[in-house]
């Protein structure tokens, strides 16, 4: 079934307040959007509203912490990581506190809302902060398998989440590992190491790219930091290449974090979003307009494909002629 990270987060948050009295579920007049609203109907007493004042969230939220309680903060992308950030960096992340900082709506993926409420940066944003927990889930399933693990978790988490519903990627919940970077798609030509929704354009791209006779491995990566270097060592040295695939601005994001991590970062192709805001759309009409959908994801690899065996040749413009037909 198709579901909205952003949803699968809400119900979970939910159970879990109902269980734990000590976790609190804060949001900033978005309840109905960020899903936090299930807990104002599982457990009222533990959902507080603090209105159009994300800085004043985050601050709360910190005050929370240091009494010994667990509180959860969502709100847009946009406005948590955005408007927010001071707040965050000095309330939060300076003391290293407790608080589980949500943020839906991220991504082009918020569709026709546009470019004021698409936050391409929050990744960047986040995992500069020190100590810092940076996660994004890719289907539903996964997604409440972190929100119980992050539960337990004690210190500060950025946890991104999606408007868009995606198909599901896994076959049922798993068990969440933090050091674990799930290998969804076997191959031995390329790899795609995708984040969040990109991972379901990564197998769907897998999927066409191996009718063309290119094998490509398809690896889910939960925790963008801390990054699991010494398993990314071992991935990469296994390919020629491989792509990072994620829904953010190239600056700052995953495959910069990859690249600025690794042994061999020569390797690393970034598959993200160019120097540019976002706009009003669907999200079908977003993802192929940024070059993120699977036929993007296909068209690049065959790009790369054609000038590692055909530099500077001719062939190359007809490899390139493959995609739009696969």
């Amino acid at each position: 079934m198709r579901q909205a990270t952003r949803e699968a987060f809400g119900q979970t948050l939910a159970e879990l307040a109902v269980q734990d009295p000590d976790i609190i579920v804060l949001d900033a007049d978005l309840a109905p959007a960020t899903k936090t609203g299930e807990t104002q109907k599982t457990a009222p007493g533990q959902f507080v509203q603090v209105g159009i004042a994300e800085g004043n969230m985050a601050g709360i939220a910190a005050g929370m912490a240091v009494s010994g309680l667990k509180p959860f903060a969502s709100s847009f992308a946009m406005f948590l990581a955005g408007r927010a950030y001071e707040q965050i960096r000095n309330s939060i992340a300076y003391p290293h506190l407790n608080v589980k900082l949500c943020a839906t709506h991220a991504g082009i993926t918020v569709g026709e809302d546009g470019g004021s409420h698409q936050c391409l940066e929050d990744i960047g944003l986040m995992r500069m902060l020190p100590g810092m927990m940076v996660l994004q889930p890719a289907d539903g399933l996964e997604t409440a398998a972190m929100v119980k693990w992050l539960a337990a978790y004690e210190g500060p988490a950025y946890l991104r989440l999606s408007r868009a519903a995606v198909d599901p990627v896994y076959e049922q919940e798993p068990v969440f590992d933090p050091a674990a970077i799930p290998q969804l798609r076997s191959g031995e030509t390329v790899a795609l190491i995708a984040s969040g929704v990109m991972v379901r354009e990564c197998l769907a791209a897998a999927d066409r790219l191996t009718g063309m006779g290119i094998e490509a491995a398809v690896y889910d990566l939960p925790v963008i930091k801390p990054l699991n270097t010494d398993l990314l060592n071992e991935i990469i040295t296994q390919y020629a290449v491989v792509f990072v695939a994620e829904e953010h601005l190239k600056a700052g994001g995953i495959g910069s974090a990859i690249r600025e991590a690794v042994r061999e970062p020569q390797k690393i192709r970034s598959i993200a979003i160019e120097d540019r805001f976002g706009q009003s759309g669907s999200v079908e009409a977003l993802m192929q307009e940024y070059g993120l959908d699977a036929k993007a994801i296909v068209q690049r690899v065959l790009d790369d494909c054609a000038r590692r065996l055909y530099p500077g040749d001719a062939k190359v413009a007809i490899v390139r002629q493959m995609a739009p037909a696969c």
